[in-house]
């Protein structure tokens, strides 16, 4: 059992979760991805926004959001407005235009902190998957001291590696943010 890739593909877990979280914070751009994990209640079942409408950006801060079924509009407009995205929608009869507002700098600073609150749990993420090796090689008893140690030693290089990962994503995802 290879160790190593075992703990990187651990971590590569961690990374695209955390890069999947953080498409969802909004930097006053209007983006589809904001409508991820929005469930419209469509003939008696939830199912995601994106596979009943055509959601386009024809601006940078505008979603129009033109379902394939006109009777599903009402629908749509319901489950955004209970998803609480902050953002309300306009029903013109055909579509449902979101207008994203623009970010003010209180409103900036709680999407950093929420930002880095999301890197630190990914940190936590990898944490957990460096002391499960270290753990799976403790208890392997084929292994000899030095090879022990050298395999640490090499999940330890593993998981600074993927902390300076998170900390650029991070990094950038504040620059977003911060940029007006």
């Amino acid at each position: 059992m290879d160790y190593l890739d075992e703990v990187e593909m651990e971590m590569m877990k961690a990374l695209d979760n955390l890069e999947a979280r953080l498409i969802t914070v909004r930097a006053g751009r209007a983006n589809a991805s904001m409508l991820n994990g929005i469930m419209v209640e469509y003939y008696g079942a939830p199912t995601p926004i994106n596979q009943l409408a055509n959601i386009t950006v024809p601006e940078a801060r505008e979603l129009f959001i033109k379902p394939f079924d006109r009777g599903a509009l009402k629908d749509i407009e319901r489950a955004i407005n209970e998803a609480n995205i902050g953002i309300t929608p306009t029903n013109n009869g055909e579509m449902i235009i979101l207008t994203v507002p623009q970010l003010t700098e209180d409103t900036r600073r709680n999407y950093v902190k929420q930002v880095k609150e999301m890197g630190e749990q990914a940190k936590v993420a990898l944490r957990n998957a460096r002391q499960d090796a270290n753990n799976a090689i403790k208890k392997d008893e084929s292994l000899t001291e030095d090879n022990e140690k050298a395999l640490m030693d090499d999940v330890q290089e593993l998981i600074n590696k993927y902390n300076k990962k998170v900390d650029d994503m991070i990094k950038e995802k504040e620059n977003e943010l911060m940029s007006v």
